[in-house]
């Protein structure tokens, strides 16, 4: 049962990342020729993250910070965070960015919904149970980014941003997501898509 419930969802998310590149394709080049008109650089930017059973994979988005910003920090903090470009700021806030993030879900290294893949530093903190996570496919969506919406404002009012991060915000991120994990069912599959859309 649970093996047709993954298989259904695999085959929803080469239909969903499909036609959605397709439809989106007018979009997706206008973004890309603002990236690419609004500051120096590519006009992807792309990252290692953790992927199922631990690999690692190459994240596509739309950049939206500056060259080489990632080496002042992996976090982003508040919305005004100066390492951001203009194009980047309204990419970020309407979440267009990762709409690149539908190649990956194409080639298999992500699902549509699942656990925001993390970078290997973050990984490397979880704890065995913590680790289970990493048995799916992580996603674009999933509740964790739908209840932290404002995770960058959170952040933005810590003295010490990366360690809220690492005990308070990483810890209900994982819990929340354990939600569609221990059930993956087509309809809370959806559900996470449509509250993701539609708020």
């Amino acid at each position: 049962m649970l093996i047709t419930k993954l298989l259904v969802i695999r085959l929803l998310d080469i239909l969903f990342s499909f036609v959605g590149l397709v439809l989106l394709s007018p979009l997706l080049l206008l973004i890309a020729l603002w990236v690419k008109s609004d500051s120096r650089g590519p006009v992807f930017f792309r990252q290692i993250r953790v992927g199922r059973y631990g690999k690692d994979f190459q994240l596509f988005k739309f950049r939206s910070m500056r060259v080489d910003a990632d080496k002042a920090g992996l976090l982003t903090v508040g919305g005004r965070d100066p390492r951001i470009t203009g194009a980047g700021y309204f990419l970020r806030k309407y979440k267009l960015d990762e709409l690149p993030q539908l190649l990956n879900v194409l080639f298999g290294d992500m699902s549509v919904v699942g656990p925001r893949p993390e970078v290997r530093k973050y990984v490397n903190l979880y704890t065995p149970e913590q680790r289970q996570i990493l048995n799916v496919r992580p996603g674009i969506t999933d509740m964790a980014s739908i209840e932290f919406r404002n995770e960058n404002e959170i952040l933005a009012q810590s003295i010490d941003p990366e360690q809220t991060y690492i005990q308070d915000i990483m810890p209900q991120k994982i819990r929340l997501n354990q939600v569609f994990i221990k059930n993956p069912t087509i309809f809370n599959y959806l559900r996470i898509i449509f509250r993701t859309v539609f708020g």
